[in-house]
C-alpha cells in the first residue's frame, strides 16, 4: 500500500483503461480558464485587514479549492503505474522568490498541509509562517537540503531521481520522502500576479503525484464591463489530469470552487463542516 494513498477499486470499464490508453500525464491533460471577480476578492481581503485579520488571494483561493474537494473528493485523487489512487490527505504547494547571500533572486518551493478544521484564515497563517521563515537570506528547507545533497557529487542525482522515481511507480517511496517533494501534492499554486505576470497554462509533473495546477495571473479589465469602468478580473489558468474524475464530477467540483470564490465569507469556518456528498464519495475508495 501507498504512504500517501489508497487504491481505488470497482471503478467503470473506462476509468479504469483510461490510465492504460494516456499512461502519462502530460498525455491526459487538460486546459480550462476562469476568470474571479477581483472587486470581490479586493472587497473582502481590505475588510479582514480593518478586522486586523490577514488575508490574501492564495489563501481564499486554497481554501475555496479544499473546500470543494472535500465535497467532492475524488477531484484528491492521482494516477501512478496505471493505477487511480485517492490521496489520505490534503497539501498544496507553491514557489517563492527568495534572496541569496549575494543578493541574486532565488526560487524554493513549499507544501503546506491542511485538515477540515482550517478557515481561510488558519491558512493564511500557515502560508505566512512558512514563507516568513523561507525567505530568511540562507536558510533552506528540507527539500532544498535533499536537492543540495543529491547535487553535492557528479552523478549521484541522476541516481537520486531514478530510484525515487522507481520507487514511487511501485509504491515503495518512504513516507518522509513524499513528505518532502513538492510534486506529490493535491494542488500546485503559482501566483504570477505577485510578478506582475499575465496567466499561463502550466503542465502538471509527471514526476510525483499532481492532478490539478492552478495559476493565477495579473488582474485584466472585465470586458463585459460598462464603458469607462475599471472592474477587473483575476484569470485562473487551470492544468489537470483528467483521468482522475469524469467531466461532470469536474463541472460540480468547479461550480462549488466558483461559489465560494464569489463568497469567501463561507470559508470563515472550518472547511470540513456539513460534507455529507463527500461522506458518500469516499465509501468508493477501497481500503
Amino acid at each position: 500500500m501507498r504512504a500517501d494513498g489508497t487504491r481505488v477499486r470497482n471503478l467503470s470499464s473506462i476509468a479504469q483503461a483510461l490510465p492504460y490508453v494516456m499512461s502519462r500525464r502530460y498525455d491526459a491533460q487538460n486546459w480550462a480558464s476562469d476568470h474571479v471577480d477581483e472587486e470581490i476578492l479586493r472587497t473582502y481581503i481590505r475588510g479582514k485587514r480593518k478586522e486586523g485579520r490577514r488575508v490574501t488571494h492564495m489563501s481564499i483561493l486554497v481554501a475555496a479549492y479544499y473546500k470543494a474537494a472535500l465535497e467532492n473528493p475524488k477531484i484528491n485523487r492521482f494516477v501512478m503505474n496505471r493505477k487511480i489512487y485517492q490521496r489520505n490527505h490534503f497539501c498544496f504547494s507553491f514557489v517563492i522568490l527568495k534572496n541569496r547571500a549575494d543578493g541574486t533572486p532565488d526560487e524554493t518551493t513549499l507544501k503546506v498541509f491542511l485538515d477540515p478544521k482550517d478557515t481561510v484564515f488558519s491558512i493564511s497563517e500557515k502560508v505566512r509562517r512558512l514563507i516568513e521563515q523561507n525567505s530568511m537570506t540562507g536558510h533552506n528547507n528540507n527539500t532544498d537540503k535533499f536537492a543540495n545533497f543529491a547535487f553535492s557529487i557528479p552523478g549521484l542525482a541522476r541516481f537520486v531521481f531514478w530510484l525515487a522515481y522507481h520507487l514511487d511507480l511501485h509504491g515503495l517511496l518512504p513516507r518522509k520522502l513524499i513528505e518532502l517533494s513538492p510534486f506529490h501534492t493535491s494542488l500546485f499554486v503559482t501566483n504570477l500576479a505577485s510578478i506582475n505576470t499575465s496567466c499561463i497554462y502550466h503542465h502538471c509533473y509527471e514526476f510525483g503525484t499532481t492532478s490539478v495546477f492552478v495559476c493565477m495571473g495579473k488582474p485584466v479589465g472585465d470586458p463585459f464591463a460598462p464603458p469607462g469602468s475599471r472592474k477587473k478580473l483575476l484569470p485562473l489558468g487551470v492544468v489537470m489530469d483528467e483521468r482522475i474524475a469524469t467531466g461532470i464530477e469536474y463541472s460540480r467540483f468547479f461550480a462549488a470552487f466558483s461559489r465560494y470564490m464569489k463568497d469567501p465569507t463561507r470559508l470563515e469556518a472550518p472547511l470540513g463542516q456539513d460534507l455529507a456528498p463527500a461522506k458518500a464519495e469516499q465509501s468508493e475508495a477501497a481500503v
